[in-house]
């Protein structure tokens, strides 16, 4: 391709080490794609390579010094390589090439240039450098990058590429870009029309860098349904509960401002998980999410939830996360159909094994029907001997004995200290919190004595339970939930019942009752008597859901956020209630980073969740913050340099791919900042720290 003479050429001064270099281009490569239409290529070679150009058919004669002929002969080699490849060379690809080259980095222009990331609209996005080309390789083989450099650089646009073709390939399920609003401040306020239009202009270099990307039509969509999310940094922070809010734990119920980094929740599967961060988010507006079966918990206007939605048809998508503002108002499908599905529990909630006084089934057996006491003798009210059989085998001691009709009585205690103890109107705790087996045995005794399968009109059974006392019937509400199961409960007051007789006296109003509509998981056994576990079985049980019923403004409170180490990042608060706070499978960049505060990286940081990717851009050069605040960007790379999975991306005036002027403008500061650090050697340069821990402002 090339013949290199090292014969002077004319007007050479000797001594000079000319050489003149002849590039043959092969047939099949078009001369107007290499050198520009007007050659207008050749022209940007010209000015930029100090050699003589002379083209004629597909003959480039380059005459001029040895260093300058040689690279202009790699140079037309790696163009030629670009154009057999497909790519369209522009007048900026063609000086980056020559920049590479002439800084003799060992990189190719042809591999580096020649790196597809995404193409929309027949325009094809690509590293145009070689520290670009490392940016982007680097988000590809780590979980979090940052990129430092000046303006110019491509650190958002690229990261941006990389975040559309991740959701292109479904590599994640949505993307979160976010920038902060420094200059927003208190001033925000101040600001004409809605907060959305208060704080666009912030976010409007994210906006336009994806409509670049993305068909512009598919935009809102995206948006409305949680694929995208824009928002300003201070919106990522709320993804919190009122630290008043219980959470589940192994040992029972814990508000979520009294957990600590290494205490254990009750996870999405039942199983405890580990707390891996607590972060206070002050005071915040807040918000009841209630479910239809009464179910609610308190949480912040971006909190985050897992649901399903019917987007197709009668089957219920996918698991997604939308915030809980992203919900509001939107909360019915077609023909009123509540529209949100929350997840519960896959497995029983584990709680540890506790010795109880009295065999669980027994004492379901007793609260549903009986009368178990301290220092009396318990009774049952049953028509069945098959209960009062199982009752006398599972109670040590006296003998059940037939009083009359349905009424069975223990004999009275033979011995001392033979003294049955259990409450009469409620679970006691020790059975509450106590192993999945226990909590099932005290279900399955109150459902066999005032329960039964009842079969609905298609075919399939629910379980049915009454009871006139509302504290059992919150400790059934919460058996049921802590297998995994759901229950709706409806009243019957007292007064608008019919009376009964007994021996011809009418009988006064007894207490309200209270019916339970309850469902549980495939596999969990409701019944142990045969005749209604035979009926349930026969008709199949049934499936349990729980979907969101409203979401209402509950005021303003203090709000903590908190992490698990659990693979969906779920948790169980109150109710029995799934949620999280983590941001899993999504593709995340954080913009302007140089603009946050030390606490708000941490904040930020340490929402990754599994699946997830983050992408950090910023120039510490260029920081907005208020006097006095140190810039969480400079901080952070002390912080986490060495970490593994961590990468540091460094761009420089070299990488710039806006105007040349721009990295001749850099270039000129970064002059300007070490002439005046020389001449004030206490001054710190811009984006650097003082090593005794004081921070650059």
């Amino acid at each position: 391709m090339t013949d290199n003479s090292t014969e002077p050429r004319k007007g050479a001064r000797p001594g000079n080490g000319t050489a003149q270099v002849r590039i043959v281009i092969p047939e099949g490569n078009s001369m107007v794609s290499l050198l520009g239409s007007g050659d207008e290529l050749l022209r940007v070679i010209e000015n930029a390579v100090s050699a003589d150009f002379h083209v004629r058919g597909n003959e480039i004669t380059v005459s001029g010094p040895v260093a300058e002929t040689t690279l202009a002969s790699r140079l037309f080699e790696e163009l030629t390589e670009l154009v057999a490849s497909g790519a369209e060379l522009t007048p900026d690809s063609v000086e980056h090439s020559i920049s590479m080259l002439r800084r003799k980095t060992g990189a190719r222009p042809a591999e580096v240039l020649n790196l597809d990331i995404l193409s929309n609209r027949g325009r094809t996005i690509r590293p145009k450098t070689l520290n670009q080309k490392r940016y982007v390789d680097a988000i590809d083989a780590h979980t979090l990058v940052f990129a430092i450099g000046p303006a110019g650089t491509g650190k958002t646009y690229l990261a941006m590429a990389k975040a559309v073709k991740a959701l292109q390939a479904k590599a994640v399920n949505r993307i979160i870009l976010t920038r902060p609003a420094v200059e927003a401040g208190e001033r925000l306020g101040f600001l004409p029309g809605t907060l959305y239009e208060k704080i666009d202009p912030y976010l409007r270099p994210l906006y336009d860098a994806l409509h670049d990307m993305i068909d512009p039509d598919s935009i809102p969509r995206l948006t409305a349904a949680g694929t995208i999310e824009i928002a300003p940094l201070a919106y990522m922070r709320g993804r919190s509960q009122p630290v008043d809010t219980p959470v589940l734990t192994p040992d029972g119920c814990t508000p979520i401002g009294d957990l600590a980094v290494g205490d254990l929740v009750i996870g999405s599967s039942g199983e405890p998980v580990p707390v891996i961060g607590v972060y206070p988010q002050g005071e915040m507006d807040i918000y009841r999410v209630t479910a239809q079966d009464g179910a609610s918990t308190l949480c912040t206007a971006n909190h985050l939830w897992a649901v399903k939605t019917r987007d197709h048809g009668d089957h219920p998508s996918p698991f997604r996360v939308l915030l809980t503002q992203e919900m509001i108002g939107n909360l019915r499908a077609a023909h009123d159909h509540h529209r949100y599905e929350l997840p519960l529990l896959s497995g029983p909630a584990c709680f540890p094994d506790r010795e109880v006084p009295m065999n669980p089934y027994a004492l379901g057996l007793l609260l549903a029907d009986g009368c178990p006491a301290g220092s009396t003798t318990p009774s049952l009210a049953t028509a069945g001997q098959e209960v009062a059989r199982t009752l006398g085998q599972l109670l040590p001691g006296p003998d059940v004995c037939h009083e009359s009709g349905p009424d069975y009585a223990r004999n009275r205690v033979r011995t001392p200290g033979q003294v049955m103890t259990a409450q009469a109107t409620f679970v006691p705790e020790a059975y509450r919190y106590n192993s999945a087996d226990v909590r099932l045995g005290v279900l399955q005794g109150l459902l066999d004595s005032d329960g039964g399968a009842v079969v609905l009109g298609a075919g399939t059974a629910r379980i049915q339970y009454t009871t006139e006392s509302p504290r059992l019937r919150d400790d059934v509400l919460f058996l049921v939930r802590s297998m995994g199961g759901v229950a709706y409960w409806r009243s019957r007051p007292a007064a608008g019942r019919s009376r009964g007789r007994v021996r011809g006296r009418v009988l006064p109003h007894g207490h309200d009752a209270y019916t339970l509509d309850i469902r549980l998981p495939a596999g969990i056994q409701p019944f142990r008597l045969a005749g209604k576990l035979d009926r349930y079985r026969a008709h199949g049980g049934g499936h349990p859901q729980r979907f969101i019923e409203s979401i209402e403004p509950a005021g303003r409170a203090e709000a903590v956020c908190i992490a698990v180490a659990a693979a969906d990042s779920l948790y169980t608060t109150e109710d029995f209630l799934i949620t999280h706070n983590t941001l899993n499978d999504s593709f995340i960049i954080l913009d302007e980073a140089q603009n946050t505060s030390p606490e708000q990286m941490k904040m930020f940081l340490t929402r990754l969740g599994f699946g997830s990717q983050i992408v950090v851009t910023g120039d510490i050069t260029q920081v907005d913050l208020p006097a006095g605040t140190a810039s969480g960007l400079r901080q952070v790379q002390d912080i986490l340099d060495g970490v593994d999975d961590v990468y540091f991306s460094r761009l420089t005036s070299h990488d710039v791919v806006r105007h040349k002027l721009v990295a001749d403008i850099v270039d000129a500061y970064e002059r300007y900042d070490a002439r005046q650090a020389a001449a004030e050697p206490g001054r710190l340069q811009p984006g650097r720290q003082r090593r005794d821990g004081n921070r650059a402002r």
